[in-house]
C-alpha cells in the first residue's frame, strides 16, 4: 500500500470567507487536510513559516503579496525528516494571488520529488487552482502532478464528498 504524506499550509486568525472577514480557529486548508487524513490514513505535516504573517487579514495579505512580488522564500520552522518513503504527496494551500503561498515554494524546493505523485488541493474564495499546478510542475519536474482539487473555503466543512471523489 502506498505511503501518503499530507503536507499543507494553512492560516487561522482573520480570513476572508464568503465575502466577509471572519476569525477562524483552524484555517480552511487545515480542515481539508484533516478530511484527507481521515480518508487516506496519510501523515499530516503543517508547513509553517519562522516569521508568520500578521493575524490581521489586511496586514497578512499585504505581507504575503510583498513576498510574492519579491519571489521570496520564507524560512520554515521545520521539514519532514525525509520524503523518501512516501509515494503520494497531498499538497494543500490557500490560493494566494493565483498560486501558492511562498512558503509552499520553499517547501517544494527543499526536496527532490522525482518519482512521487503530487496531488494538489487548494482552498479559495472564487479563484480556484489558479496557476499553482503549473508552478508545482515547474518546481518538481520529476514528479507526476495530478489534477488538483479546488475547495471553496467557505464550504470546506461540506467538502468531504468532493474530497472523497477526488481521492
Amino acid at each position: 500500500m502506498a505511503k501518503k504524506l499530507i503536507a499543507f499550509y494553512s492560516r487561522g486568525d482573520e480570513n476572508y470567507v464568503n465575502g466577509v472577514i471572519k476569525i477562524l480557529e483552524t484555517g480552511n486548508t487545515e480542515v481539508a487536510a484533516g478530511i484527507i487524513q481521515e480518508l487516506t490514513g496519510g501523515e499530516l505535516f503543517k508547513i509553517q513559516q519562522v516569521q508568520p504573517y500578521a493575524k490581521n487579514y489586511n496586514q497578512c495579505i499585504a505581507q504575503a503579496q510583498e513576498d510574492q512580488r519579491r519571489d521570496a522564500r520564507p524560512e520554515l520552522i521545520s521539514y519532514p525528516e525525509s520524503i523518501e518513503d512516501y509515494d503520494i504527496i497531498y499538497l494543500g494551500y490557500p490560493n494566494y494571488w493565483s498560486t501558492m503561498p511562498m512558503a509552499v515554494f520553499t517547501f517544494l524546493e527543499h526536496f527532490d520529488f522525482t518519482g512521487k505523485t503530487i496531488k494538489p488541493f487548494c482552498t479559495h474564495e472564487g479563484s480556484g487552482m489558479g496557476s499553482s499546478e503549473v508552478d508545482i510542475r515547474r518546481l518538481c519536474p520529476g514528479a507526476k502532478v495530478e489534477k488538483g482539487l479546488a475547495i471553496h473555503g467557505g464550504s470546506v466543512d461540506r467538502s468531504r464528498g468532493a474530497i472523497e471523489k477526488w481521492i
